[in-house]
């Protein structure tokens, strides 16, 4: 028996799985110090809406990434190639390189063949298929206005690299090839809790000892008035209408909630296995431990409103660790300020937590109001956002909640307060997505 518990303490040790390191392309934040001051002080990012006219939808707010320059970021990109790249295939490429370079896994630290990268993005490269269309549409039109009925006007279209533009996995092979990785390279497009999704699969990917490390990348450019009208289609307050202060266009939790602004970026994260760290001296910011995914099989446009699935689900990625309720030290929430969101989240520590007063439940944060919702991404900001909290044993509040009235229902611990230093051991991060989708992350401190 005392063998059997060595055996197992070296494996849990040595092929555990490690968040290395950590890369953001997000709206004031190209760092992972910019992004943890960010979210650790619920300091909001979004600002008034510029990138397009969302139509009549009456949205004014967003996260938008400005001033953004690759070059900074992929010194090794020709200008050649760089042109024929989309923004979000440049931007997704360095944050990548941003991750890889925090977890000092250069060239040299890993067997190229021994790496892998998964991506994650709802609607793939959907910013260029709307302003191609766009533009070209106008160069059509130009063309016939001039009396030439039958000029082919392809303009974006038109030239060899358009078939690559225009693949969601497009972004996540670039980088690949930029990085020399060459394991498996794949993108998975399964709305918000894809991020989740990227990790549960590298994670196994790298337990199965198919891979000493696996890059996970969340992208969106969800800024077009074609997403704009589609998510306003589905009713009042899903998509805030917040005009004074776009600060405050996401406010999770309280009763003047009005839903949650698009943001735009990407971000990554480096996971790795814990033997492999270790033998090039490099350190972690978190322990991976357990990951549940669960399709509800009911209304694609619904959630579990009891809070009996959700509440499930997290007992059983808790279990699959070798914990329990009681040993969650915080919740970083999914938080969209939607009305059925934030009260199912409440309604799940109800059921996880059932005969506890509220005052007893681990605080539930949401770090939506920094960024936005970046929808493929979301999933991704959140697990670094947990990673990072556990690493500098601090939680993140959640912005726009303090002074404010609360929606009844979700009364109880939101660390309205601002940042909050305590003992972290254990967190979990939520996710929701259309489609009936519900997803759990388990992380321990390293």
């Amino acid at each position: 028996m005392a063998a059997q518990a060595e055996s197992a303490a070296r494996k849990d040790h040595g092929d555990s799985v490690l968040v290395t390191g950590i890369g953001v392309m997000l709206p004031g934040a190209t760092h992972v110090n910019e992004f943890w001051q960010d979210v650790r002080d619920g300091n909001s990012r979004l600002g008034r809406l510029t990138r397009c006219v969302p139509g009549t939808t009456g949205v004014q707010a967003a996260g938008e990434l400005r001033d953004f320059d690759h070059r900074k970021f992929l010194p090794d990109l020709s200008e050649k190639f760089a042109a024929r790249y989309t923004r979000d295939a440049l931007v997704t490429m360095s944050a990548v390189e941003e991750a890889r370079r925090d977890a000092g896994l250069g060239a040299g630290e890993i067997d190229p063949r021994r790496l892998s990268l998964i991506a994650s993005s709802s609607r793939g490269p959907l910013e260029w298929v709307s302003q191609a269309l766009t533009e070209d549409d106008g160069l059509r039109r130009a063309h016939q206005g001039h009396g030439d009925q039958e000029a082919d006007a392809t303009g974006h279209f038109g030239d060899s690299g358009a078939m690559l533009r225009g693949m969601p996995g497009a972004p996540a092979t670039l980088s690949a090839i930029y990085g020399d990785v060459r394991g498996l390279v794949t993108t998975l497009s399964s709305a918000c809790v894809g991020g989740h999704h990227a990790i549960g699969l590298a994670a196994d990917l790298i337990r199965a000892g198919s891979a000493d490390a696996v890059i996970v990348v969340g992208y969106e450019f969800p800024l077009t008035p074609l997403v704009f009208q589609s998510f306003q289609a589905m009713g009042d307050r899903v998509l805030s209408t917040e005009s004074a202060d776009p600060r405050r266009a996401i406010r999770p939790y309280t009763r003047d909630r009005e839903g949650f602004a698009f943001g735009e970026g990407a971000v990554a994260l480096c996971l790795e296995r814990a033997g492999h760290a270790r033998a090039r001296g490099a350190g972690g910011y978190a322990r991976f431990l357990a990951h549940r995914a669960l399709n509800e099989a009911t209304h694609p446009f619904g959630m579990d409103m009891s809070g009996q699935l959700t509440a499930s689900a997290v007992a059983g990625a808790l279990e699959d660790a070798g914990r329990t309720a009681r040993d969650v030290d915080w919740f970083c929430a999914h938080g969209t300020a939607t009305p059925k969101n934030d009260v199912a989240e409440s309604r799940m520590l109800g059921a996880l937590y059932e005969g506890r007063p509220r005052s007893a439940w681990p605080p539930l944060s949401s770090v939506k109001p920094v960024y936005g919702h970046l929808l493929g991404a979301a999933a991704l900001i959140n697990a670094a956002a947990t990673s990072l909290a556990l690493h500098h044993q601090c939680l993140c509040s959640t912005a726009n909640y303090a002074g404010a009235v609360p929606d009844p229902e979700c009364d109880h611990d939101h660390v309205g307060e601002g940042a909050r230093a305590t003992r972290t051991e254990l967190a979990v991060s939520l996710a929701f997505a259309i489609g009936s989708q519900t997803s759990v992350l388990a992380l321990g401190a390293a």
